[in-house]
């Protein structure tokens, strides 16, 4: 028997199922993240030396090169980028738990995001629902433990952990590193990674069957007989674009430090929008002021609450 079929006949209908998928999309978009292979200063850089090509001939038409994997029970990506800050302002500027929901909150399905605590017990709560203005009670809440894991003049990392999400989904990683190139460049990994059960996977089949069949990530599997490339799908391709999603948050953030603070929030949505829509194919999802009229008001909400 389907794996819908079995969850129906225990009650679920499929429009819930179908609902409670394009949740969990943005979920394992958004909350899943680095996870991974520890290192250090050295083994970035030997990183950024082996994908020296890659990163220069990049399909993405900038030094960025994305990588996902999928093994059983487990999704895993992964993005490396040469971005153009000097690690002065990177370092610093992403060791701030605080910044963090600077940076996530410009994401579709981030409804709100808040930090608690201090030092060893510092938590990072995510509120993430759909893609529209969405009450928070409504929406799935989620909360990471936070440290920065090394904070070094010439290194970076950051962690977020969560053990568990909304059905069945476990063992979030979010990682985080950086190393300085020169003086106005640094190289910078993240990575995420995510377990998931039997009803976290019904209710993305569901998802990618229906609203998510057409949509593709950025990998190239084949070629089309036109010729154009045939870009993969289901969900290799919901990770890798929601990794791009977090790469162009993280992009944005950085490029708005420079503004006068009240200034800044308005110019990281701004530009995290124009950046997906460089990417229509993979990233489009509302129109401009659709999304900005509905990220402000979430960014005041949030302002807003205690």
């Amino acid at each position: 028997m389907a794996l819908t079929t079995i969850l129906i006949s225990a009650g679920f209908s499929h429009r819930i199922l179908l609902w409670v998928g394009m949740a969990l999309a943005g979920l394992l978009g958004v909350l899943t993240v680095p996870a991974a292979n520890a290192q250090d200063a050295a083994g970035l850089r030997a990183r950024h030396t082996a994908l020296r090509d890659a990163l220069a001939t990049s399909l993405f038409q900038r030094p960025l090169v994305l990588e996902s994997t999928q093994a059983d029970g487990s999704l895993k990506g992964d993005v490396y980028a040469v971005v153009a800050q000097p690690y002065s302002v990177v370092g610093p500027a992403l060791q701030v738990s605080e910044h963090w929901c600077d940076v996530l909150i410009v994401h579709l399905n981030v409804k709100q995001c808040r930090t608690r605590g201090s030092g060893a017990q510092t938590t990072v709560n995510l509120v993430v629902g759909r893609k529209f203005d969405q009450p928070v009670d409504d929406a799935y809440q989620v909360a990471f433990a936070y440290r920065v894991a090394a904070n070094e003049p010439d290194y970076l990392q950051v962690r977020l952990d969560a053990e568990a999400g909304p059905l069945g989904t476990k063992n979030y990683r979010i990682v985080f590193e950086a190393v300085p190139l020169d003086a106005t460049r640094s190289f910078v990994h993240m990575s995420y990674s995510y377990g998931y059960g039997m009803a976290a996977r019904l209710a993305m089949e569901g998802y990618l069957a229906t609203l998510g069949r057409d949509k593709v990530g950025f990998s190239v599997v084949g070629r089309k007989p036109d010729g154009s490339a045939d870009y993969v799908g289901s969900v290799r391709g919901l990770v890798e674009r929601n990794t791009m999603r977090y790469y162009l948050a993280i992009e944005a953030y950085l490029g708005a430090l420079a503004l006068p603070p009240e200034q800044q929030a308005d110019k990281r949505m701004s530009d995290w929008y124009t950046a997906t829509e460089r990417h229509a194919r993979q990233l489009h999802e509302m129109e401009r002021d659709e999304y900005l009229t509905m990220k402000r008001k979430e960014v005041a909400r949030q302002l807003a609450s205690p």
